[in-house]
């Protein structure tokens, strides 16, 4: 361990300040008589340890994270009034977790599984939060059945165990998971550390400039360490012998100086062509093609600090979607509209109502004047000043200008459950364009993962309707799937 110990001189203490005489032994009524309720330093003790853990999180329990920095590269102005992203060569200060989503706390971390991606920058303006994944698709395209689809990755409220039965009758019956699972199963599917991955806000977002000019964007994280990964035999051997390698190999990486770095790229898409586009921009399950949208290099992202303390700055950070800051905003993708409440409503549950406190998640820059009061890990922060608005005390003010602008085109009407209709609006076509993109080898091996992982069905109608998505995507890969799964079924 390179990391230094901190060492405080003084007496031991109870958490009130007075010292402690005797931490080795309990009072007693006589000699080797029982324990006495006045031991108050006893009592204290068992009653903070019974109190030191919180909830974890529901999905992305499992992760690790460091401190960096955003370095902007490239003049951005003409999409963004973002101030972070106002001047090249500007830096901000960063926090990034990686994490996997299904697997609970104690879990191991070469396992097949999505890696979040989320990065909070602390800018002079708040805190703007990019909640992303290492992949630029996602399962499905509707919050609204996002509980269904975590319910079938985690553990079976009979069994006590992930099925695949549950795994797999869901994803046959949402196709639009077809790209996301091709992604998966492919060779990206399990990283060999959080240094060789790629991030991706995956959403769509709205940037505006100072003009009132909309653009979507979609967010890029190139790793510069070059995309390493890990087969499934790789990862079993690993996770029996360190199930905590991928937080490990970030933390010593950091420790030794050889800090890792992403280079940061943005798709745009002018607002009033979202609209006619082919297929639907705002559909969390498809990519922008390049030719279309080509990549934009703005800037590079380095991590460069460790955490002090994993469960003040790790555990307890928050993140949420809904964490903007003027020049950007969020876009009428409706996974992203529901994360909009989700991620805020999950971080006052789990860590409490005042998480927005904790230095880990505290903004930087500049202070958080709000009118909110009391509860869970409050600090007194405010002091004798008015907790209502409207007041006469100099209280703080609205500014009348949104951070983002209206998505006219998007929102007009009454409501509706309808998604737009585009011309390549079907759920196969990418995950087909995916699989004739890798090479044999690769597609070898993303065979066999997914037969593995189907053949432990037990209902033939859940394995068929699962392989009949993969044949909608391409014919050869749902003929040699197929095969594989009745080989290994027998």
């Amino acid at each position: 361990m390179t990391q230094e110990a901190h060492v405080t001189q003084g007496p031991l203490t109870t958490e009130a300040g007075a010292p402690v005489a005797d931490n080795q032994n309990s009072e007693t009524a006589g000699v080797g008589g029982p324990v006495l309720v006045q031991d108050q330093l006893l009592l204290e003790k068992l009653a903070h340890f019974n109190r030191e853990r919180i909830p974890e999180r529901v999905v992305h329990a499992r992760g690790a994270a460091a401190y960096g920095t955003f370095t902007l590269t490239r003049d951005v102005s003409r999409w963004t009034r973002a101030k972070f992203l106002s001047e090249v060569g500007k830096q901000t200060e960063t926090f990034l977790r990686f994490s996997t989503v299904a697997g609970n706390l104690g879990s191991a971390d070469a396992v097949r599984d999505p890696r979040g991606f989320a990065l909070k920058f602390y800018t002079e303006e708040g805190n703007y939060d990019l909640v992303g994944n290492n992949t630029p698709v996602f399962f499905i395209k509707d919050a609204i059945k996002f509980p269904d689809f975590i319910h079938t990755q985690k553990r079976d409220p009979y069994t006590g165990s992930q099925e695949a039965d549950n795994v797999w009758d869901f994803w046959g019956l949402s196709p639009e998971s077809t790209h996301q699972v091709t992604w998966l199963f492919g060779d990206r599917g399990i990283p060999a550390s959080y240094r060789h991955l790629n991030g991706y806000g995956s959403h769509t977002y709205q940037w505006n400039n100072e003009a009132g000019e909309v653009f979507w964007v979609k967010y890029h994280f190139k790793t510069d360490q070059g995309i390493k990964n890990l087969t499934t035999e790789e990862a079993v051997r690993l996770s029996g012998v360190d199930s905590d390698s991928h937080q490990r190999d970030l933390r010593e990486a950091i420790e030794r100086g050889d800090f890792p770095s992403w280079t940061v790229q943005i798709q745009v898409m002018p607002a009033d062509e979202a609209a006619d586009y082919r297929f639907n921009p705002f559909d969390l399950t498809k990519v922008w093609p390049h030719e279309d949208y080509p990549p934009i290099e703005i800037g590079r992202l380095e991590l460069n600090r460790n955490p002090e303390n994993v469960f003040a700055e790790v555990e307890q950070s928050i993140f949420s979607p809904a964490h903007f800051v003027p020049g950007i905003g969020p876009s009428p993708d409706k996974m992203l509209q529901g994360r909009l409440f989700a991620y805020g409503d999950a971080h006052r549950y789990r860590v409490g109502v005042n998480a927005d406190h904790l230095p880990v998640n505290r903004p930087r820059a500049t202070e958080a004047r709000t009118h909110s009061r009391d509860g869970s890990l409050y600090d007194g922060r405010h002091g004798g000043a008015k907790n209502y608005e409207p007041n006469s005390f100099g209280g703080p003010f609205q500014t009348d200008r949104p951070l983002w602008q209206p998505t006219a085109g998007f929102t007009a009407g009454t409501g509706s459950h309808e998604a737009p209709v585009h011309s390549e609006d079907t759920d196969f076509v990418q995950a087909g364009d995916l699989y004739r993109l890798m090479s044999e080898d690769e597609r070898g091996r993303l065979i066999e993962n997914l037969a593995g992982f189907i053949s432990k069905v037990s209902r033939d109608e859940i394995a068929e309707r699962a392989i009949a998505n993969f044949r909608q995507a391409d014919g050869d890969f749902g003929k040699r799937l197929e095969a594989a799964v009745q080989a290994l079924r027998g």
